[in-house]
């Protein structure tokens, strides 16, 4: 990848070298083995450049063509096909999901700004492999604190990154799946909560919610007092976490 070309495009998007490693998460010395072509880029990379830039995949790679990708990013990108309004890649079988990410710093942000189009549009954006179009709307939540961390391989550990799918409102009055899943609660006045819903009372409308951590005790809240119910449906984890 041209370091001089990707300063240009950042330079036109109003956007810095050190803007670009912050947004994208990258690190230094990373990046720049990637602007000079020491390191093959990794399609997650990629596509973290591309969403920071706001330039397509395509028209970046016409942009930098001397960039080195990785078998996997290679594949994916000459494959693509076509990026829809949900802001999903098709590229053969598999399909690469651009998903809003609310990190710790976000989330009383995004408690006052969730029903914004421009506030969700303005999220950064997380690629995500799928193996087929996945309806709904997603989110990736950054885990805060250890209320679901009791050690175990359940655990969501601070800094994990969840992968959330939207629950409509008009399901909740029917008995959620709560074997199935754990679950994002976006609560009015207690903001955004990671648990384990332990019983739901239909008629009452109140959810119990529990945490893994023994430290912290199972509390109800009542559904008129939550704006979004989230089903975790994946779990992204740092490999030198534990």
């Amino acid at each position: 990848m041209d370091l001089q070309k990707i300063k240009e495009i950042a330079d036109e998007k109003g956007k810095l070298i050190k803007d670009l490693i912050e947004e994208t998460g990258i690190k230094k010395g990373t990046l720049f083995n990637y602007m000079k072509g020491k390191t093959a880029i990794t399609l997650e990379a990629f596509l973290k450049i591309s969403d920071v830039l706001k330039v397509p995949p395509l028209e970046l790679l016409a942009l930098v063509q001397n960039i080195k990708l990785n078998n996997d990013a290679a594949e994916m990108i000459h494959g693509i096909e076509s990026t829809n309004d949900t802001g999903q890649i098709k590229s053969n079988s598999v399909n690469v999901m651009m998903i809003p990410l609310v990190n710790q710093y976000a989330y009383a942000g995004y408690l006052s700004g969730f029903e914004n189009e421009s506030y969700v549009g303005e999220l950064p954006k997380m690629p995500y492999l799928a193996d087929r179009q996945y309806k709904g709307n997603y989110v990736f939540f950054e885990v805060k604190g250890d209320s679901m961390d009791n050690g175990s391989y359940e655990s969501y550990l601070e800094g994990d990154l969840i992968l959330c799918r939207d629950v409509r409102q008009d399901f909740w009055s029917s008995k959620l799946h709560i074997n199935k899943w754990d679950f994002v609660i976006v609560h009015k006045e207690e903001g955004i909560l990671l648990k384990r819903i332990i019983e739901h009372d239909v008629e009452k409308g109140i959810l119990t919610l529990h945490s893994l951590n023994d430290y912290y005790e199972d509390i109800q809240v009542h559904i008129k007092d939550v704006a979004k119910i989230f089903n975790v449906v994946d779990v992204r984890r740092h490999r030198n976490r534990r």
